[in-house]
Formats: C-alpha cells, structure tokens, sequence
C-alpha cells in the first residue's frame, strides 16, 4: 500500500516534525563526511519554501554513560545545516521540556528548530530507543504534523520514528521516498541481468539477503571477510583469516541451494599481521599458510568480478571487498567501486554503510545511481523485510492520528 508523501501533507504555517538522520562520523570535533545531512536538504527546503515551521529530530552515536553525552552532542550538525542550508537554525540543546517548548511555540513561518540528540534519552532507561508512549507522545505534542526522512533508522522501532508517526499525520520525506523507490523497484523488478556484489564482515549479517537474492539475482558476488567462512565450508585452508565456525554448515547448504549464482574468490591479498602497513602477497586458496590471513581480493578475482558485470542492467553492492581502510588492501574495493561507476546503461545501487563510505571516499558519490544513507536499513529492505518506521506512516487514503494515541490531535 502506498503511503503518504510529503506533497500529500498541507504543511503552510504548520509546525512540522521532522525526522532526519544526522548521524555523521566527527572525529576530533569534525564533521568528516556530511553526506546524509546533503541528502536531507531537499525535504527541509521544501518545507521552508512552503512556509512551514520545521522542527528537526535526529539521533547521533549512542548514549550509553555520561561520557557519551558531550560528545555526541548535535551542536556540530546545527552548524554545519546551517551552512549548507545559508538559513539560520536554531539549535536548543535539550530533547524536551519549557526552553525547547518555548523555542517552539514563538516560531515563525519557514524557521528551523533543531532538538539535541534524541539518544540523549536513551541514558535514563532507553526511552528513546525503546519506543517509550510518552515519550514519543510528548514529542507528537509539540508538532502539527510529521515527516520522516530518516531511512538510516527506518529499520528501529524507536519514539522518534514509529512513536511519533503513531500520534501525528505523517509521511515520507524526499530521502525516504527516494531510498523506498529505488531499493523497491530495484529488488522486485530488476532490469537484466541483475548482479548482486555482496562483501563486509560477517556472513550472519547476510543470510536474509543471501536467501532473499537467490531468487532474484542473476549472480552474486562475494567478497570481503564473509568469504572465507563459504572458502572453509569448501574445504579450502583460510589460515587466521575471519570464519564464522558456527555458521559452515550454513555456508554449506546456501552454496547447494545457489544453482551456481555464487562467485566466490579465487584468489586472495594475505599477510601475516593486521596493520597497515604490513607486507602483503597474492597467493590462491591452496597456497595460504597457516599463520595468513586474507585482507583484500586478488587481482584474479578482481578480473573474474568484472567478467560476470559486464552488460548487468541493474547491480546492487554492499560490502567492501576488504579492508579499504588500510591502503594496501583497499585494491579489491577500489577496482569494483570504479568499475560500477563506468558501467554503461545500468541502475548501479550502493546500499549504505562502508560501501558507500568507500564510493563517497574515492569521488564517485555522482556516478551510482544511488547511494543509500542507510546500511542496516538497506540490508533488512533486501531481505524483504519491512520496516517499523515505513509501516507506521498513513497510507495514502488513511486519517492522521494512529489509534490509541494520547497527544491530543
């Protein structure tokens, strides 16, 4: 069922809530890579340019200990909205209570709010983070309508997603229906030939994905950590590499049940020691020693990769092929992020977290399709999953307040 966009909603002199993701790597005080705040301006300037009073809600990091508090605080996001927005935004470094409600109650048309850190309370018992009732009520409360921008957390049920949309009219913001457009046209009507490129730590991670492509793809692609846990499962020496020994004869049972569609490996960057500056070498399965571990593809599998691309109509990738951060084995993840990016006449899809760090990184953000703002999110809408914070948005034809909802709309 369809649900509302933020066209559907009348917003002119409304106070609208709006849930962005603006959880940004800072290092050092530091934004490094603002690409979800970029992604969000679209919605915010929409809802300025039509006179609404835009009230922005977004978490940053995890607030676990008071030592967490100052530095994840939104302060650094405010500005840096600021600037790329050339509007003023007023950052109240509270999550509730008089000084935010009185910020709010005195706004005029087409000015922005920004709250503190919506995980801030989370320290007291994770009301944020557990879909505490009041609190999302509370937050309803201070807002006409709401808007969620936020797919980075539209796989979390929290107050500020889910608890909201259940007390307000609510809808999808630009970035939320961009993402929903793009991953769901993409998994259930690929153009072919569809290639999945599947890499990153763990094969626990992917299972749902794995199974739910299967049906779908054409052929997948792995790389990275998850690898060598399938290379184990067949028998092959990994030597120190990362397995997950619990989970061979999952690896087993998937790669019977692939019709051939896996292309795994064939030859892998080893060392002995994980820094980055230590000495490297290419060697196949058959020649790792037992005191290796494999940190990036070969130039083999870097071939093999790009035979089975060529002419793929739609390609969606989530996971380095290595370790990118260590420059001696970022080579694998390198060539594919520059291979997907001069494919011709293919809808080429980066599904959020390191991957997209890496495409960002190495200045191809313009020539994907899409790069996803949401890594955790993107993988449960690849297997199929729903998600909380979609689900609890009006369908187009439905009223605005949820049932049961005690916020007084």
């Amino acid at each position: 069922m369809k649900k509302k966009t933020l066209e559907d909603l009348n917003v002119a002199g409304k106070k609208v809530l709006v849930r962005v993701d603006f959880n940004v790597p800072i290092i050092d005080g530091v934004i490094s890579d603002d690409n979800r705040i970029v992604q969000a301006l679209a919605t915010i300037n929409y809802l300025t340019d039509e006179k609404a009073k835009v009230i922005l809600l977004s978490h940053l990091g995890r607030i676990k200990k008071e030592e967490d508090i100052a530095k994840n605080s939104l302060e650094v996001v405010a500005k840096r909205l600021e600037e790329l927005l050339e509007k003023k935004v007023n950052f109240i470094p509270y999550t509730r209570g008089p000084e935010l409600e009185k910020a709010i109650n005195e706004m005029k048309e087409s000015e922005i709010v920004m709250l503190q850190n919506t995980r801030y309370e989370d320290l007291d018992g994770k009301k944020e983070s557990k879909n505490n009732p009041e609190l999302g009520a509370y937050w309803a409360s201070l807002g006409d309508m709401f808007v969620n921008d936020a797919f980075g957390t539209a796989h979390r049920s929290h107050a500020s997603n889910v608890g909201i949309a259940s007390c307000l009219e609510s809808a999808a913001g630009y970035l939320m229906e961009k993402e929903l457009k793009y991953f769901g046209d993409t998994v259930d009507n690929p153009q072919k030939p569809f290639v999945a490129i599947l890499g990153g730590a763990k094969v626990s991670d992917k299972i749902g994905v794995i199974e739910n492509l299967l049906k779908k793809a054409d052929k997948i692609l792995i790389g990275g950590g998850m690898a060598y846990t399938f290379m184990k499962a067949l028998g092959h020496n990994i030597g120190t590499s990362i397995c997950e020994d619990d989970k061979l004869d999952l690896a087993t049972s998937i790669l019977e049940n692939a019709n051939d569609k896996i292309i795994l490996p064939v030859d892998v960057v080893v060392t002995k020691e994980f820094r980055e500056d230590a000495p490297f070498r290419v060697t196949n399965y058959k020649g790792m020693k037992d005191n290796e571990m494999g940190l990036d593809i070969g130039p083999k599998t870097i071939k093999l990769f790009k035979k089975e691309l060529k002419g793929a109509k739609t390609v969606v990738w989530n996971g380095p092929m290595g370790v990118f951060e260590f420059e001696n084995f970022a080579t694998g993840t390198k060539n594919i992020c520059e291979t997907l990016a001069n494919l011709k006449d293919a809808r080429t899809i980066i599904g959020g977290g390191d991957s997209a760090a890496a495409a960002i990184q190495m200045g191809y953000r313009e020539k994907f399709t899409h790069i996803s703002t949401g890594g955790g999110a993107s993988l449960e809408f690849l297997e199929g999953k729903e998600l909380p914070g979609v689900v609890s948005l009006d369908d187009l034809e439905d009223g605005a307040c949820g049932a049961g909802c005690d916020c007084g709309h």
